[in-house]
C-alpha cells in the first residue's frame, strides 16, 4: 500500500513526529489558571500594574483580555508576554511534580491560533510561543496536560472574565464561530501529534462552560459532533486510526503542500460538510501557525505519527438543562466528560459543615453522567470554597469529601494552581489556590491521600 501520506517535499516535511502521553490512571490535577488566559479577580494587583482595572461589573472597565488590549494595541503583547513568562514558570512544573500532580488542565482562549482573529477583536498575540515553552517543561517533567478551549470566538458565557471579553453580548452559538473553532481544534490538534513540545498532551475539550440553557445554544449538539470529526479527520490524515489497534484509515495522497493535503482529505474522506469545509479552511490557517512557530529551522524529515488518538472531551450533558445534546452521540473514538462544582456560589447546599458535607458525601454525579453514557468523569474544576465562615478543622474536612468523591470516576483537577497571595484578594488564595491550600495544610500534599479517609462516614445516606 502506497505511505499515507507522500510528503517528502513542501513544508509538511517538518517534524519528527511525537508520541502522546496516555491519560493518567487516576487523575490529580490542578488547572493553569489565569497563566495564557487571565482572570483579573485571580491577581489583581498584578493587572493593575499591567494597565487594567477592578469593577464590580467586568464589563464596566478594563477587566477581560480584549479590554486591555484594546486599550493598549501598540504594548499588549509585551504587556502579556512579561505576564505568561512569570505567572508559570519552569520552577512551577517541578513543584507541582514534586507535590504528585500528574495533569495540569491549561485554559486557552480561540486567539492562541492567530489568524483566527478577525477586524474588531482585541487579543495579545504570542501566546503560542509561551504554550510551547510550558508544554516542554511539562514533557520533561512526565506531567500530562489537557488542552481547555476556553475563551471561543465570539465569546460563549455571558459576562465572565473567562470567556476574554467581558460582555452580555454572547455570539459563540453561529454558524461563523463555530467554523472558528473548528478551525482551532484541527490546528491544536495538528500541533499536539506532531510538535514534539506537545508530547504531553492526551486530550482537548471542546468548550469550558457552555450557557447551561441549551434552548441559548442552537446548532450545539451539532458542533459536538464536528468536534469529534475535526480531531478524527486530523488524525487520519496523520494516520492515526481512532481506533487504536485497528490499522490505519483510508489513504491520502498529496503533492507535499500543507494545504492540497486538507483539501484532498476534505474530498476523500467521509465528513460532514461543515467538516470538509473546516479541513479546507484550516490548511493556511496551520501553514501560518506552524511557519511562524516552529520555523524552517524544524525541518528534519516527515515521519508518520504512531500515536494514539487524542480523547475528545466534553462537559458532560448534565450541565445544560432545556432538552441538550448528549455528547456521548458524537463518540468516535476515545472521549471523556467533564463537570465542575462550586459549593461557594450557592444553589447546591445551605451555607452550613453539615449540609455541605451530607451533599458532597452523597453526591449523584458521577452516576447521573453515567445513566446518559457520559463516563468517565472527571472534575476538571473544583475548589475549597465555601460561603460561610469555616474553620480549620471544617476546610480539611471539606478538601477530603470532595477529593473523595471525585476519585471515584476518572479523578480531579483543582482551580487553580495559584492565584495571587496579596491582600487585595481579600483572602481567597486560601479557598482558591493549590499552592496555599498545601501550606496551610487544608489539602494533604500526597493528592491522593486524606486528612480523613472516613470524612464521609457519619454523613453517607443508607442506600
Amino acid at each position: 500500500m502506497r505511505g499515507l501520506l507522500t510528503l517528502a517535499t513542501g513544508f509538511f516535511a517538518l517534524f519528527a513526529h511525537a508520541i502522546a502521553f496516555p491519560q493518567p490512571e487516576k487523575i490529580y490535577g490542578v488547572n493553569l489558571g489565569s497563566w495564557l488566559l487571565l482572570e483579573p479577580w485571580m491577581l489583581p494587583d498584578e493587572w493593575v500594574s499591567m494597565g487594567g482595572q477592578i469593577c464590580a461589573n467586568c464589563q464596566d472597565c478594563i477587566a477581560s483580555e480584549f479590554a486591555l488590549t484594546q486599550a493598549n494595541p501598540n504594548t499588549a503583547d509585551q504587556i502579556f508576554d512579561k505576564h505568561w513568562r512569570t505567572w508559570f514558570t519552569e520552577a512551577d512544573v517541578q513543584r507541582l511534580k514534586e507535590l504528585g500532580i500528574n495533569t495540569v488542565r491549561i485554559p486557552l482562549g480561540y486567539w492562541l491560533v492567530e489568524p483566527l482573529v478577525e477586524p474588531g477583536e482585541y487579543y495579545p498575540k504570542g501566546g503560542m510561543r509561551r504554550l510551547k515553552e510550558g508544554l516542554g517543561w511539562l514533557k520533561e517533567a512526565g506531567i500530562a496536560a489537557i488542552l481547555d478551549h476556553h475563551a471561543l470566538p465570539g465569546v460563549s458565557a455571558d459576562s465572565q472574565m473567562f470567556a476574554g471579553r467581558c460582555t452580555s453580548d454572547v455570539q459563540f452559538y453561529t454558524p461563523k464561530n463555530y467554523h472558528r473553532a473548528l478551525i482551532w481544534t484541527a490546528v491544536m490538534t495538528f500541533f499536539s501529534h506532531v510538535d514534539p513540545d506537545f508530547e504531553s498532551v492526551f486530550s482537548i475539550e471542546a468548550i469550558n462552560e457552555p450557557l447551561m440553557d441549551a434552548s441559548k445554544t442552537p446548532g450545539f449538539g451539532q458542533f459536538q459532533k464536528d468536534f469529534v470529526q475535526t480531531v478524527r479527520a486530523v488524525e487520519a490524515i496523520l494516520g492515526i486510526s481512532s481506533q487504536p489497534g485497528s490499522g490505519y484509515p483510508p489513504d491520502y495522497s498529496s503533492s507535499g503542500n500543507l494545504t492540497v493535503t486538507m483539501q484532498q482529505a476534505a474530498e476523500i474522506g467521509q465528513y460532514s460538510d461543515e467538516v470538509k469545509s473546516v479541513l479546507r479552511d484550516s490548511g493556511p490557517v496551520l501553514f501560518q501557525m506552524l511557519l511562524k512557530y516552529s520555523g524552517p529551522e524544524s525541518i528534519s524529515g516527515f515521519s508518520r505519527p504512531e500515536n494514539d488518538p487524542l480523547i475528545a472531551n466534553f462537559m458532560d450533558m448534565t450541565w445544560q438543562y432545556n432538552n441538550p445534546p448528549n455528547p456521548a452521540d458524537a463518540k468516535n473514538g476515545p472521549q471523556t466528560y467533564d463537570d465542575h462544582l462550586y459549593y461557594s456560589f450557592g444553589g447546591v447546599a445551605d451555607p452550613n459543615p453539615t449540609a455541605y458535607l451530607t451533599s458532597m458525601c452523597n453526591l449523584e454525579r458521577i452516576q447521573r453522567a453515567a445513566n446518559v453514557q457520559n463516563s468517565p468523569l472527571w472534575f476538571g474544576e473544583w475548589a475549597i470554597s465555601v460561603n460561610f465562615n469555616a474553620t480549620t478543622d471544617f476546610m480539611k474536612q471539606w478538601a477530603d469529601a470532595q477529593k473523595l468523591q471525585y476519585s471515584k470516576s476518572a479523578g480531579w483537577i483543582f482551580w487553580s494552581f495559584k492565584i495571587e497571595d496579596s491582600p487585595s484578594v481579600n483572602g481567597l488564595q486560601y479557598q482558591w489556590s493549590y499552592y496555599k491550600g498545601i501550606e496551610v495544610g487544608y489539602l494533604t500534599e500526597d493528592p491522593s491521600a486524606y486528612h480523613d479517609p472516613n470524612v464521609c462516614k457519619n454523613y453517607t445516606k443508607p442506600a
